[in-house]
Formats: structure tokens, sequence, C-alpha cells
């Protein structure tokens, strides 16, 4: 098969197993730079330029769209949908977990457990808003933001009425969200392909920091995860229409809560944590569902 990754950086860890995977199996794998490509939209024989050049027709392309560049990635991969290419993820449901409110509004539709959730755009409602989500201490967090940045713990009333209107000075849309005290500042990444969690690793935040990034120094340990957990990874996957994604779990008193569905996760946290070869699992999922003009969109809303 020919495959392209998108993908900005070609020494990332993510793209480099990747490229190594498909070269193992047997693949034809060129990674295009995102940004690089531009398109000539016709209906008739639509095409992608890179460099100069037209390229030939691919049979599968795996998006590792950065967040900065959502918009123009996702256009570059719906041209290559409509050459026939096979999308590993497609652009309708990356477009859709990236929206962070969207993803929650679609979640909480199909009933599936999140922690407290607020949204307000006039600064009148701010005290019922931190009502709304069980009172302080609780999280605000930006919906553009990523890894971990712009999500800031407000531990009593008065500092999540100061974040709150310090927020909206800003003019940012942002989520307010309970703080869900009993993780202990852990988190769980489970790596979905289809319908099957195939590794999971508990995120442990380091000393004074609620964060679990491990971009933010947090550590990563393997953890098994019990039936519910794992039939909420798949549900919430499955509802936002990803082939593969990083569900984000936090573990409350109700059950398990959905933080977060990422749909480029990265590889090196989760394959060192577990020694699974995740990579693999991923050409092997291209190989047994890739077909031409296989597109369509998945998940609802």
């Amino acid at each position: 098969m020919r495959i392209a990754i998108l993908s900005r950086n070609t020494k990332l860890y993510s793209t480099r197993r990747l490229v190594e995977a498909a070269e193992k199996r047997g693949h034809e794998i060129k990674v295009l730079d995102t940004l690089k490509c531009y398109m000539d939209i016709a209906c008739m024989r639509p095409s992608v330029h890179y460099k100069g050049v037209k390229l030939d027709p691919f049979d599968a392309v795996i998006p590792r769209i950065g967040a900065s560049v959502t918009f123009y990635g996702a256009a570059v991969l719906r041209q290559f949908e409509m050459m026939g290419a096979y999308p590993l993820n497609e652009s309708v449901a990356i477009t859709r977990s990236r929206d962070k409110l969207r993803s929650l509004q679609i979640l909480a539709r199909a009933g599936i457990g999140l922690p407290l959730t607020g949204f307000a755009n006039s600064p009148d409602n701010t005290r019922d808003l931190i009502k709304l989500v069980g009172g302080a201490p609780l999280v605000v967090k930006l919906l553009e933001g990523t890894q971990g940045k712009g999500v800031v713990l407000a531990e009593t009333p008065k500092a999540a009425e100061s974040l709150i209107e310090a927020f909206r000075e800003l003019d940012v849309n942002f989520l307010v969200q309970e703080f869900i005290k009993e993780a202990g500042g852990s988190d769980i990444r489970a790596l979905v392909i289809g319908d099957k969690v195939v590794a999971a690793m508990k995120r442990q935040a380091k000393d004074g920091e609620f964060r679990s990034n491990l971009h933010r120094g947090g550590s990563a340990s393997i953890v098994k995860l019990t039936p519910e957990e794992r039939s909420t990874a798949v549900r919430a996957a499955r509802r936002l229409g990803l082939n593969v994604s990083g569900v984000d779990l936090l573990r409350s008193n109700h059950g398990p809560v959905v933080m977060e569905v990422n749909s480029s996760p990265g590889l090196e946290g989760i394959e060192k944590a577990t020694d699974k070869d995740v990579a693999d699992l991923i050409i092997q999922f291209i190989e047994q569902n890739a077909k031409p003009n296989r597109t369509r969109t998945r998940g609802k809303g």
C-alpha cells in the first residue's frame, strides 16, 4: 500500500514509529509537511501538490495534525478523501474532537460520563456558573488549549470569580469544570483503535501540580482498566467517529468521566509505559480497513 503521513516534523517519535512500522510491514510510506501541501479543488480531478509536484494517489492517509494547524490540516485531509484515499481518522471527526465544547455536548447527549461542566458568556452569570459545577475548587479551561496549557485551578470561590472575570477580559472562550479531587492528580489515557482499547496508562502529576500531562513533568505507568472504563473509552471514540484516539478519563466517585478525546494521540508515552507496539497495531488496522472511497461521516453531531 501507498500510505501518506501528514506531519510537520519527521523527527517526532510518533511519526518515526509509524514510518518504521509501515516499512516493516512492506508498505511504501511518505511523510508530508501538512502546511506545504496545496490543493487543486476540482470536481473531476481533485489533486494535492507538494513542493511543486502533483502527488500520485495514496491508498491511505494518517493525519498527525497539530492543534495549531487544525483548519488547514483538515482541508488537506478532506482533499485526500475526495481523491479516494482512506483516512485513518476522517476530517469531520478530527474537527469535531478539536472543538472541546462541541465534543463534550456530543458525549453528554450520548449519556457518557463527564465532569460537571459550565459555559457562559455574560459576566452577570459568574456566581451561578460556579454553582452549576459544584462550587470551588474548580477548573477553568481554555477551549483552544492543548497539553495542559490554558488550564487553571481556582481553589476558592473568590479566586474562581476573579479568574473567570480575567478570562472574560481576555475575550477568549473557556469552560468551567468541577475539580475531581478524588483523582489525586492522576488521569488515565486509553488508546482506542477501532472498537477496542489496545493500551492504557495512568499519568500522575508531579508534586504541587494538578495537571498530569507528560509534557508538564507527569509520570506514566501501565494500568488495568475496569470493564466500565473500557466501555466508556470505546463509546466516546465511536460517538465522535474516531478510528484511533486517546481518551482521557478521570476516576471519580461516580465512575469514570471523560475529560477529553484526542484525535492525534502521541505514541511515545503509552508505548514506553505499556511496552506495546501501538504503531504496528495502527498499521494493521489500516491494512484491514483501507478501501478506496471508504470515507463516510461517522459519529453524530
